[in-house]
């Protein structure tokens, strides 16, 4: 058995145990672990949601099996850890990295991309027959599988610069029966023609290690939103539609991402809205040198429609 085969077998196995795990924050993550008997793992979620270090008792002589035939047992003295994460989201469930997301190319889910499935679902078009849809960024692909199960698409095409998210977005989308494209792209770059549905959600942290989960680029991270809006919006279809959901530190109580998009939209041949969707997420982040002049960083949607 291949790797994403016994990746994909994973999922099944713990599907058809009803297990379930929401992915908190970081820091929740952390303060969860931080109390007393949380050292090692008890059950399924302490393995594939909290990272705990487990003995093979806890997930079964098959499921060992498949994670050693998958590469995402890691041996630790005393037992075993795996490498990847398993959360739950609309239905479906969704590999992403093991916590810590240390890693230059690790692969996030958390409660943003909760709050993007919701944006986007809350703001698809109408039913059609035919769609070419496109999740840049996609990550672990939950924007796209989960806009999959409202909206009838002839194709759905999942970009990023992460070979290692391209990879587990395939596998999650086999596992939820949805059919997806993967291209390493920046943005749209590796890609041709127009599409009626673009969805994103990109990094928009400063991180001085620019990761590329996290890392929005400069201006406080909001760099590679605007380049993503400016990119998406000249490849909308007549009927077309754009929706971007992310984050930006509000300075002095002003937005300047809001500004910056009204720049690049005002004038163009399109209609859009623009919504503060939670006015304060990752707060602990401000406690770091470069957001010392931010109020807040807010979580925001973008809506372009071409006419």
């Amino acid at each position: 058995m291949n790797r994403d085969d016994a990746l994909s077998s994973l999922l099944q196995a713990l599907s058809e145990r009803a297990y379930r795990f929401v992915t908190p924050t970081p820091l929740t993550h952390a303060r969860v672990l931080a109390r007393a008997g949380r050292q090692t793992a008890r059950t399924l979620s302490d393995v594939f949601g909290w990272s705990l270090p487990f003995e093979s008792r806890i997930v079964g002589d098959a499921m060992l099996s498949l994670m050693r035939d998958a590469g995402v047992l890691l041996p630790e003295p005393g037992g075993y850890r795996s490498t990847v994460r398993v959360s739950a989201l609309d239905g479906h469930l969704f590999l992403h990295s093991a916590y810590p997301t240390l890693a230059g190319d690790a692969v996030f889910f958390g409660p943003d991309t909760y709050r993007f499935a919701n944006f986007v679902n809350a703001n698809l078009p109408a039913a059609a027959s035919t769609l070419r849809c496109a999740d840049i960024g996609c990550g672990s692909g939950a924007g796209a599988i989960s806009a999959a199960g409202r909206l009838s698409a002839s194709e759905w095409l999942l970009t990023d610069i992460n070979a290692a998210a391209l990879r587990l977005a395939e596998v999650n989308a086999r596992h939820a029966g949805v059919a997806v494209q993967t291209v390493l792209s920046d943005v749209l770059a590796a890609v041709d023609g127009g599409f009626d549905l673009i969805i994103c959600n990109p990094p928009y942290l400063a991180d001085e290690q620019q990761r590329a989960y996290r890392h929005g680029g400069g201006d406080l991270g909001r760099e590679l939103g605007l380049r993503i809006a400016a990119q998406a919006c000249a490849r909308l279809r007549p009927g077309g539609r754009l929706l971007l959901y992310t984050g930006v530190a509000i300075v002095d109580g002003v937005d300047p991402f809001l500004a910056e998009l009204q720049a690049l939209l005002d004038g163009r041949d399109c209609r859009w809205r623009y919504i503060e969707l939670d006015p304060d997420v990752f707060g602990e982040e401000l406690e770091r040198p470069v957001y010392a002049h931010a109020d807040r960083i807010a979580a925001v949607g973008l809506c372009v429609e071409r006419p």
